[in-house]
């Protein structure tokens, strides 16, 4: 958790806004322009420890956390702001035997992840559970589905792997086990989907390496160096149109690749030395940008090449970069001042 008391941040599936759940409540803003656009506070909500929206539509999830809850850690609420009356705006609630650690929403379908769970239920008429998967212990909720199409993507059994999920054509009931991808030899520390759930980024807790897989042929595409040394990464997130990828990390670096064309990426001067092994063979980033070093934050791609991060110590910075790897601040602005203080 920040000083701010933030302990999450998520942009919604347009990456048009952005959600913080924190100790005093919800705050959901406007990215272009940066405006807050709704407050929940405290007394309203309580402390939250997640919370999702659903593109820009009045439906959320929330979970309770922090040290003023009001909901339970194990439920998941879906809150619907278009309620006048107050009682009323809590229009579903789903209770778990664990604590819920992280939740996903799109149109038909709301996902909740437990340490060693993923739910997903039918979605948000008659709610009905569809599945359940097993995972290895995922403390962090790691767990993507695709805005606009059917993949849903969680860590597999195995270290390092990943399960795929086509909920299109999975069936209720059905025996088949996911598809797998074995990606890293370490645990995973971040996942991200494209728009459409064709290509998967990975990243292991050793953050050096970012993969990117084809999930049509369940092939490797392209490996994207993020530095030499260990980093714990933040967020991966995919341009609308899949032709770049950014990635934040405790070093305080947001790093921008190019996954289409991939001679935009920068390569290391070394490469004809065969000595240096597979090192100096990854693709290093087209360009960079710095925030806060070791403070948490959301990336995601917006208008044109510009790449926005929203930080946990209450800061929003957007920068714009070219292909040749120019990279300019546009924009910057402590969010929380927008509204009301943080409590």
């Amino acid at each position: 958790m920040s000083s701010k008391g933030i302990f999450s941040i998520s942009f919604n599936q347009d990456h048009g806004c952005f959600i913080c759940a924190t100790d005093s409540g919800l705050r959901i803003y406007n990215v272009e322009p940066l405006t807050q656009k709704l407050y929940l506070n405290h007394d309203t909500v309580g402390s939250l420890a997640c919370a999702e929206m659903l593109f820009r539509t009045n439906l959320l999830a929330l979970v309770g956390g922090g040290s003023f809850p009001r909901f339970d850690e194990k439920a998941v609420l879906i809150w619907d702001d278009s309620q006048k009356d107050p009682a009323k705006k809590v229009v579903l609630e789903i209770t778990f035997a664990q604590p819920v650690v992280a939740v996903k929403m799109k149109r038909e379908r709301l996902v909740v992840v437990l340490r060693n769970q993923v739910h997903v239920f039918s979605f948000p008429n008659k709610p009905q559970k569809l599945f359940t998967f097993g995972t290895r212990d995922n403390p962090k909720g790691l767990c993507e589905v695709s805005g606009f199409g059917q993949t849903l993507v969680f860590p597999g059994h195995k270290c390092g792997s990943i399960q795929i999920v086509d909920l299109e054509t999975t069936q209720p009931g059905q025996s088949s086990s996911p598809i797998t991808i074995n990606a890293h030899q370490n645990d995973l520390a971040c996942l991200a989907l494209n728009q459409n759930g064709t290509l998967l980024a990975t990243a292991s807790k050793k953050g050096t390496l970012i993969r990117v897989f084809d999930l049509v042929t369940k092939k490797q595409v392209v490996e994207l160096r993020r530095g030499a040394d260990t980093a714990m990464l933040y967020c991966i997130s995919f341009s609308h149109d899949s032709a770049f990828l950014c990635a934040s990390s405790d070093k305080g670096t947001v790093h921008i690749f190019a996954v289409k064309e991939t001679h935009l990426n920068k390569r290391s001067s070394f490469k004809q030395m065969g000595f240096l092994g597979t090192y100096v063979e990854s693709q290093w980033g087209l360009a960079s940008f710095t925030v806060a070093a070791e403070c948490a934050c959301a990336c995601a791609f917006g208008p044109g090449h510009s790449v926005i991060a929203v930080c946990v110590d209450g800061t929003f910075h957007k920068y714009v970069f070219t292909t040749d790897g120019n990279c300019n601040r546009e924009a910057y602005d402590v969010y929380l001042d927008l509204g009301d203080d943080m409590e």
